[in-house]
């Protein structure tokens, strides 16, 4: 049968929801499943209610873990908390206060009783930190989002005083803390009804939107968007930028049309991802086929927006469609956002460095040398980038999945976690001051740096097989040669702090691979890219797998 892929979702693709609700209240995990456990990777704790991942008792745990990791780094200042549009999120934001509230935490939620994207949730937690007298209580947050993940999916996020995703020490904490919670039953957690954490003195409202989009004019060049009269088409794809958006064109006298102001947790208007899932991925061609058809141009040659971009369910991700280039692939984006930003952001630290993670394109290593910019490469997981957007020495950071943030116009911190909204206006702010869309730019750099072909596939790989893979040095790697090049460097640490990736990175003088093993299912993951061709990336990719396995059977 063919694929389904970039079609509107049909009725049997749609989550049931009273079911999703009901397994969220009235299924408990089973602890001996190690998939039922509490599990922080990259992005939180997710699961799904329905597959005993993600349900009541692992929110109460979470939370009241959290409690104890707060008071114990002495964080006693107030935490914000976010939820995004998926159907757990306001189930496990309700869980979450009523321990919140029992254990006396200051805690602010949304003032207008609606969605709130990841960075502005970040963007308030630094607003409130950079703004009180040295000494005063930090505050905190956390976010209730699984990001992009299907309908049926629920997540848990906690963000530190930094503003950005937590260190694997306070996650690992957490983590073990609240499966002990569950193991005793929940002993040891204190908990009200919602009703009551409704009305308890401890629990406030804050104005997340004001807040974030007044700002905006300190980290973007509105004027200029404005005055260029860019047209904007803005995809909130169902997700928590949906009111954002439409303030932003308002407050701003922007040319902004939201093109689907629509909200529904089970995604009905959404088209299939390649996997026929129902995925919010805004870097994906198959998630995002219906705002790349709105760009198709009329009969006289004209398309209806100049920019058109989408978000996913939090707004941590983005997706930049062009007249002439379609959906950017994330990295081509990336280094035309880094080659724009350091050119043109002069009240930045002289000396800032680029961030990248170490799966991005090695187009963004040539366009940072062309800068005379460090560029520093980290492991996979947008905490890396923190200390740098904090200090103003690493102004951007970026990541090969649609997520990226940087700083303010004076150098100073904008947000600390990914900020899908803020890479989205930037598309417009580089057509508006170059007179050119982002594909155009990257026609450019390519013609200066070469042209790579990227890609990303799936290998099988038992639990041990990605155990293995995860715990591999460099010398366990005896090959000489990939894909008739000589290997220059083999990494099972980021050249750009030290850290563990998890996996491994072969490098050529025109091809890389890195092999990390999945979270969530028995696969690893191999990214490949290639200067020299896709019938060389091929040769990559088939080099790659056979390294990996012989290495890891």
């Amino acid at each position: 049968m063919a694929s389904r892929a970039g079609t509107v979702a049909q009725p049997q693709d749609l989550v049931d929801l009273t079911a999703l609700l009901d397994a969220y209240y009235d299924v408990s995990p089973d602890l001996g499943d190690p998939g039922q456990r509490v599990a922080f990777g990259t992005s939180g704790h997710r699961g799904s209610s329905l597959k005993a991942s993600f349900n009541e008792p692992h929110i109460l745990a979470i939370t009241q873990a959290i409690v104890e990791y707060r008071a114990g780094q002495g964080i006693t200042g107030p935490l914000y908390m976010a939820k995004d549009t998926h159907g757990l999120s306001e189930p496990a934001q309700n869980s979450a206060l009523e321990v919140l509230a029992a254990n006396g935490v200051h805690v602010l939620i949304d003032a207008r009783h609606g969605y709130t994207p990841t960075p502005a949730l970040s963007h308030a937690i630094l607003t409130h930190n950079n703004n009180s007298p040295a000494g005063a209580p930090q505050a905190d947050g956390i976010v209730v989002t699984p990001s992009h993940n299907p309908p049926g999916d629920g997540g848990f996020k906690y963000n530190p005083p930094h503003g950005g995703p937590a260190d694997t020490d306070a996650t690992g904490w957490i983590a073990n803390r609240a499966n002990e919670l569950l193991e005793n039953g929940l002993r040891g957690v204190k908990r009200i009804p919602v009703a009551d954490a409704l009305a308890a003195d401890t629990t406030g409202k804050f104005d997340f939107l004001s807040s974030y989009v007044d700002d905006l004019p300190s980290v973007l060049d509105l004027t200029a968007i404005r005055e260029a009269g860019v047209r904007i088409g803005a995809d909130p794809m169902g997700g928590a930028s949906v009111d954002y958006w439409g303030e932003i064109g308002e407050r701003h006298h922007l040319n902004l049309t939201v093109v689907n102001p629509t909200v529904d947790p089970q995604w009905a208007f959404m088209t299939l991802d390649w996997d026929e899932k129902i995925r919010m991925d805004c870097s994906s061609p198959s998630a995002m086929a219906s705002l790349i058809s709105r760009m198709a141009a009329d009969s006289s040659g004209k398309t209806p927006f100049d920019i058109a971009t989408g978000n996913d369910a939090d707004a941590d991700r983005h997706g930049i469609v062009t007249p002439d280039g379609g959906l950017m692939n994330p990295n081509h984006y990336l280094a035309v956002a880094i080659d724009y930003l350091y050119r043109h952001r002069t009240g930045w630290n002289p000396k800032s460095v680029i961030g990248k993670t170490l799966v991005s394109s090695s187009i963004i290593d040539r366009v940072a040398a062309s800068l005379g910019r460090k560029l520093v490469e980290v492991p996979v997981g947008f905490k890396w980038f923190v200390p740098g957007l904090l200090s103003g020495e690493g102004a951007f950071g970026g990541e090969e999945s649609a997520g990226a943030s940087f700083n303010k116009m004076d150098g100073s911190v904008w947000t600390t976690d990914k900020d899908g909204i803020l890479l989205a206006l930037l598309a417009s702010e580089i057509t508006a001051v170059t007179g050119k869309s982002p594909s155009q730019l990257y026609k450019g750099l390519t013609d200066q740096f070469g042209d790579p072909v990227y890609a990303r596939i799936d290998a099988a790989a038992t639990r041990e097989q990605k155990a293995a893979l995860g715990k591999l040095s460099s010398s366990d790697v005896t090959a000489t040669e990939l894909a008739g090049e000589p290997i220059i460097a083999k990494l099972t640490e980021a050249p750009g702090n030290g850290a563990a990736i998890g996996g491994l990175k072969v490098v050529t003088e025109n091809a890389w691979f890195a092999a990390r093993p999945s979270g969530t299912e028995d696969v690893y993951k191999i990214y490949a890219e290639s200067f020299k061709g896709a019938e060389h990336l091929k040769q990559v990719q088939a080099e790659a797998k056979a390294l990996v396995d012989g290495v890891i059977s």
